[in-house]
């Protein structure tokens, strides 16, 4: 990981919305989970695929040129396309998001890759 998630303190403040993923271009991407692609196209220069995966929870990574279209079904490690350049790191990158009920959270989560807490009861 090259860069983490840093939530902002307000929803438009800034924040780092994601995390970067050291990529070359032309790496193969994959779906984070089952889901429908929502959108399949560029943003401000760069490509971005956009996965609704149900309950609110939607994936999006870019830069990258997607090989499904909208409203496609896809299913967990599926490929849905290739990395490509531009974006917002300074070395080669791929950001993936994920926002649940419209607001974002560590991907990590979504990856199993963050410990879920645990509440203890107060010793007496």
């Amino acid at each position: 990981m090259i860069a983490p998630f840093l939530a902002p303190p307000t929803p438009y403040a800034a924040g780092h919305r994601g995390i970067d993923l050291a990529a070359v271009p032309g790496t193969g991407v994959r779906a984070a989970a089952d889901g429908v692609v929502a959108f399949a196209g560029p943003v401000a220069g760069r490509g971005v695929l956009s996965i609704d995966h149900g309950g609110g929870v939607v994936s999006a990574i870019e830069p990258v040129e997607a090989s499904v279209t909208v409203g496609d079904r896809v299913a967990a490690g599926q490929a849905v396309g290739v990395t490509t350049t531009g974006g917002h790191c300074d070395a080669v990158c791929v950001h993936f998001g994920v926002r649940v009920h419209g607001e974002y959270v560590s991907p990590l989560w979504f990856l199993g890759g963050l410990p879920r807490a645990v509440l203890l009861p107060l010793s007496g």
